[in-house]
């Protein structure tokens, strides 16, 4: 078997739990096996960038010395690694002599870490008094950039 198959399992009557244990019955010894966490959702994935955007307009930060407004992406790295504040970060030297941190991406965050890190960072806003901004009245139209 050459190709990668992926299984979402779904609560029964859901055939996915049953065509998932049929393609391990007919693998080929050998076949690696991989189970994982779901991956956050979309809706998740928007939710976040509202309060990015009510970060990059609302509160100027430190930079080289310097009181400056980031962008949300910016802003995204610094509260990322504020959530993960249990793990030490990696900061590498950049190519030219700056720096880079590296390794944090909520893209790889699992549902249940994506919901912590949700919760973290609205706590965030709230404390810094940052309120998110949506580009519509509905919460559900907003998409960054």
């Amino acid at each position: 078997m050459s190709e990668k198959i992926t299984y979402v399992l779904r609560p029964y009557p859901h055939p996915s739990r049953d065509l998932a244990k049929a393609q391990i019955d007919k693998s080929p010894d050998g076949t690696s096996l991989t189970f994982k966490d779901a991956t956050r959702t979309e809706d998740q994935n928007s939710a976040q960038w509202p309060y990015l955007a009510g970060f990059s307009k609302q509160l100027q930060w430190p930079v080289n010395g310097e009181m400056t407004w980031l962008t949300e992406d910016e802003w995204k790295d610094i509260l990322t690694c504020a959530f993960e504040e249990e793990v030490k970060p990696r900061v590498a030297m950049g190519f030219d002599g700056g720096m880079v941190m590296l390794g944090r991406r909520t893209s790889k965050y699992s549902k249940n870490k994506f919901s912590e890190w949700y919760e973290w960072l609205m706590a965030a806003a709230a404390l810094k008094g940052v309120t998110p901004i949506y580009k519509s009245s509905r919460r559900d139209e907003y998409e960054p950039h």
